[in-house]
């Protein structure tokens, strides 16, 4: 019997070791760096990744929503961000580097807040 529930463990782990594994970032164009200003739909402050949804107008006055891919909560919160840094309704402008296929996702590079200030890549918010 106790063979039978060390095997039993020994499989449970084998089988959560996939569970360890990340995706990449493989799928952001990161050679393009795309600016944006919008409104703020919703930031979604969850794990894995936070996602900030931003809202805004093409030229023929549709609107365009960006659903920008930022880190961990954790990590992003040591760079300065918190659950209400932005509130729908917010006017910002950010920069992203977008899906290779074209979509309107991204992963988020930096943001200027309304308040004037830049959280991220300051470079490309001047």
């Amino acid at each position: 019997m106790p063979k039978a529930i060390t095997m039993a463990a020994l499989v449970a782990v084998l089988m959560s070791v996939p569970a360890f594994g990340h995706h990449s970032h493989s799928m952001f164009d990161r050679d393009t760096t795309l600016m944006v200003t919008g409104t703020v739909d919703t930031l979604d402050w969850t794990n894995p990744h936070v996602w900030l949804h931003v809202n805004t107008i093409d030229e023929g006055g549709g609107v365009v929503r960006w659903s920008l891919e930022l880190g961990s909560p954790a990590q992003i919160a040591r760079r300065g961000w918190r659950p209400r840094t932005v509130s729908p309704g917010d006017v910002v402008s950010v920069a992203l580097n977008p899906l290779f296929n074209g979509e309107t996702i991204g992963s988020l590079v930096g943001i200027a807040l309304p308040d004037g200030t830049h959280l991220g890549e300051e470079e490309f918010l001047n």
